[in-house]
């Protein structure tokens, strides 16, 4: 044998090397270990399933007015009979504090955001069990179902905005300041804090389905301890204390103030809603990844 039938396997190159020269990607490593106890999101891994996630996200917007007669209107109608309904009730009887802003102006901006923290936490709390047949089967990161639940709702809101600007353009309501820029921030913390509810009744509801039934129950009262339908700064200190716990408040009132130049959220109340919001993503979160394992043997 001569020389150069000696080393010619060392020049063969590996299976891996042989990949890369023909310009595909090498096979993704997945490494199975325990779930860490402490709250973790795998963004790397989120990232790489994105596609996924696009693909929940389409099929629920196209499930969601499959079938109806007048389609993605709905998205219109329902923000606009509700307004007209809170109008009527607590603006005309209740005569309920408006602040500096029109009174029906003052009920547009508050209900926006507040429906979509409703359709978010109302699709998030039963992703997981609503995705039962794709969570028994294949392997996918499970925060996908809750994440997707959180986003589809944005579709709506962005259709129903056009009720705002309508409300808006009759009363002459319109943003004067730089603090438009904010606005959105308020919407990511309604985001936040619907996911991490999410996160854990979603959980939940895989072992107690009474969960989905609960949550509509409890959404009820929500706008009247969010201050939808009147003005936060103009009841009693203490009352405004106890309503601070709820973020949704902080984000009514930061979203009222950024838009429309409302009076500014009270800073230490405002702190006192985001760090329940980041305490609640956590906690969520923790006891979502802790409840994963369990998840196709319990559904």
């Amino acid at each position: 044998m001569t020389e150069a039938e000696l080393e010619e396997p060392r020049s063969r190159p590996a299976p891996q090397v042989a990949r890369e020269a023909e310009g595909r990607e090498p096979a993704r490593v997945v490494v199975i270990k325990p779930a860490p106890r402490w709250p973790h999101l795998d963004v790397a891994e989120l990232w790489h399933y994105r596609e996924l996630l696009a693909t929940l996200v389409w099929r629920d917007i196209k499930v969601r007015y499959k079938q109806t007669v007048i389609g993605v209107a709905w998205a219109i109608l329902v923000p606009l009979f509700t307004l007209v309904v809170y109008v009527i009730v607590y603006g005309k009887f209740a005569k309920f504090p408006s602040g500096n802003l029109k009174y029906p102006v003052l009920v547009a901006s508050g209900l926006l955001p507040m429906q979509y923290f409703t359709s978010a936490l109302t699709g998030s709390g039963s992703s997981v069990v609503a995705g039962a047949s794709l969570v028994s089967k294949v392997y996918f990161p499970r925060v996908l179902l809750p994440l997707a639940a959180v986003v589809v709702p944005a579709v709506d809101f962005v259709l129903s905005f056009a009720v705002l600007l309508g409300v808006m353009a009759w009363y002459g309501s319109w943003p004067t300041g730089a603090t438009l820029a904010l606005a959105p921030v308020f919407l990511v913390l309604a985001l936040v804090t619907a996911l991490g509810f999410g996160l854990f009744l979603s959980a939940l509801n895989v072992r107690f389905r009474d969960v989905q039934y609960a949550i509509p129950v409890f959404l009820q009262v929500l706008p009247l301890l969010s201050g939808v339908v009147f003005a936060i700064n103009r009841i009693p200190e203490k009352w405004q204390w106890i309503l601070s716990v709820n973020p949704m408040s902080t984000v009514i009132t930061g979203w009222r103030w950024a838009l429309l130049g409302a009076s500014p959220p009270d800073l230490p109340k405002a702190a006192l809603g985001v760090a329940i919001s980041v305490a609640v993503f956590l906690a969520g979160l923790a006891f979502f990844r802790s409840s994963e394992p369990r998840f196709a043997d319990t559904i």
